[in-house]
């Protein structure tokens, strides 16, 4: 009687679809920590790199071990060698752009300082008139009796001309704000249309800055007129010679970047 072979059960496989899934989720997050290294890095180059092996991963179908041995086949780069060839564009701070335009400003008002000098040398009016240009502004001083007769406003006209040169040097710099004002010295004044030298200076003030007005290149918004009366002298009212001097029309050009410590009067 034959022997029977008897064979043992064989064990069932184990189910090993799990596998697939489990390498996928491993390749997102091998490309996820690329992402994040490469977002991190400074160098230009290394960050191609990284992409191209975030382009790899999620595009060629490949499994963790077989993306490890691509990546391994290949020598590491040596990021020392890769230096950014983008030039640097050099952007201005708030305070450069600033002292950039006080420098242009500096410029720009040292060049009507001297148109304004060359028409007074010229004319003959270095006595009348005077120009000063120190930190806050450009300052333009006309003696009252080059402007107006003895207690008037009324401008001569013989200073219209005047007037009219001084609006044409003005017009060539429209965005600067233009204060005329009016000083006596410190006489009392009070007859029928001047009961004090606040109004006197005031309406000399209004009267000469009517006179630059009629430059229709001149935009009235930034004109404005002031009166001082004797309240800023320039010289002592004691002496004839003093209150001669304090009698006067300014006009002033008024900086729009100001800095004492930068700029200083050109005329000291």
């Amino acid at each position: 009687m034959s022997k029977k072979t008897r064979h043992e059960p064989h064990e069932e496989h184990a189910d090993e679809s799990w596998l697939l899934p489990y390498a996928d989720l491993l390749t997102l997050l091998l490309a996820l920590f690329l992402v994040l290294y490469a977002m991190s890095a400074t160098d230009a180059r290394k960050f191609e790199e990284m992409s191209e092996a975030f382009s790899i991963a999620l595009t060629s179908g490949t499994g963790i071990l077989d993306y490890n041995k691509t990546e391994s086949s290949s020598s590491p780069p040596d990021t020392k060698d890769y230096k950014s060839t983008s030039p640097a564009i050099p952007k201005s701070s708030p305070d450069q752009r600033r002292a950039e335009l006080m420098r242009q400003e500096q410029e720009d008002l040292e060049r009507l300082k001297k148109q304004l000098d060359n028409y007074i040398k010229n004319s003959g009016l270095t006595s009348e008139l005077s120009t000063q240009l120190n930190h806050s502004q450009l300052v333009i001083t006309i003696r009252d009796n080059a402007l107006f007769p003895s207690g008037e406003a009324v401008v001569k006209p013989e200073a219209r001309k005047l007037a009219k040169a001084i609006s044409q040097m003005l017009h060539k710099f429209p965005d600067y704000e233009i204060i005329v004002s009016g000083h006596t010295d410190d006489v009392p004044i009070s007859n029928s249309r001047y009961p004090s030298n606040w109004d006197l200076s005031s309406d000399r003030a209004l009267q000469f800055m009517k006179i630059l007005l009629l430059n229709s290149e001149l935009d009235p918004k930034r004109f404005m007129p002031i009166g001082y009366g004797e309240y800023h002298p320039i010289a002592d009212n004691k002496t004839p010679a003093g209150r001669a001097k304090n009698r006067r029309v300014e006009v002033s050009i008024i900086r729009k970047y100001q800095d004492s410590a930068t700029f200083t009067s050109v005329n000291e």
